[in-house]
């Protein structure tokens, strides 16, 4: 596409955008895309974002660009660009394939060639992916947030529950609307047994996010955590009624609620499974319907979801 672009400006300097320092987020030109573009493209990923006054969607695509860009701290760089103050530049580009019928436009430009490209005010969790997808191209690693949440789930899995904490709340400062992050720091507060902390900070949580699965999922945590306490103190009293009466299903829930807030998760389930084998309309289902609360509380990803996921399936369908 170079031969179709023409030079830099004359008199304009080596560094993006102009300035003594590479800018993450400039408005390109005609003059400048060589520079701007396909120069810079050869150091870092370059997305160009191509809009117009008049177009309704660029205007609500570009903000989160511009956020998302900011967020990954140099590793990728963002130029904005007027097709109608540009028309001969857009021109030749459409000419080079660019389908500039159709904005917003975002190409990522990476070596001086176009590596990818999307049309349309796509969510700011599918520009992240888009971001994510080309950093893994161009040998960039991962966004910054990424990987601190990657960070903060290791020391989760390892017992270091504070530190998690802490770098989910860094997470959240730069990312507001981070439901991984939100569902993280609710979780660690979990570890450390507070739950006071852990209802702050899922009442903190914002409104549009308040529904995520990650964030419905640590807010089961927290509800079985809360449940799971009060069956712990009584735990005595539901042993003795279960020696009276193995099949007292009521006992048998509350003894799952308390293992399950142990960290006895496998045997929890095994308490439900009990009764859905025996007796699977128990209360209109009241068994199955506490092991999918505790399925997702735990999560797809844990061993003791998969297992009994699998033996629920064996009861019900067999």
């Amino acid at each position: 596409m170079e031969h179709l672009i023409g030079q830099p400006a004359p008199g304009s300097d080596n560094s993006f955008g102009g300035s003594g320092a590479a800018a993450v987020i400039t408005d390109g030109t005609q003059a400048t895309f060589m520079q701007d573009v396909i120069e810079a493209s050869r150091n870092v990923p370059v997305l160009v974002d191509f809009w117009a006054e008049w177009c309704g969607p660029c205007k609500q695509l570009t903000p989160v660009l511009e956020k998302v860009v900011k967020a990954a701290k140099g590793k990728v760089r963002l130029v904005k660009i007027d097709i109608e103050a540009n028309r001969a530049l857009a021109g030749q580009l459409a000419q080079a394939g660019l389908p500039l019928q159709s904005i917003p436009l975002v190409a990522a430009f990476w070596k001086g060639q176009i590596l990818d490209m999307f049309q349309g005010a796509l969510p700011e969790s599918e520009v992240k992916k888009f971001i994510e997808t080309l950093l893994k191209a161009s040998g960039g690693g991962i966004l910054p947030a990424t990987e601190q949440l990657h960070e903060a789930d290791v020391a989760m899995e390892t017992g270091r529950p504070a530190e998690a904490a802490a770098m989910y709340s860094t997470v959240i400062g730069e990312e507001p609307e981070n439901p991984k992050a939100w569902a993280g720091l609710i979780r660690a507060m979990l570890a450390l047994d507070d739950e006071e902390a852990a209802a702050a900070a899922l009442a903190d949580v914002p409104e549009k996010i308040t529904n995520a699965p990650e964030v419905a999922g640590a807010r089961a945590a927290l509800e079985l955590k809360k449940e799971g306490r009060q069956a712990a103190e009584a735990m005595e009293g539901i042993r003795a009624r279960l020696a009276a009466n193995p099949e007292d299903y009521e006992a048998r829930c509350e003894l799952a609620t308390a293992l399950n807030a142990a960290g006895k998760r496998e045997e929890a389930a095994n308490e439900l499974l009990h009764i859905i084998k025996v007796d699977r309309g128990w209360k209109d289902g009241a068994a199955r319907q506490q092991l999918l609360r505790f399925f997702e509380a735990w999560g797809n990803e844990d061993p003791a979801t998969a297992v009994s996921r699998r033996r629920l399936s064996s009861l019900l369908f067999s």
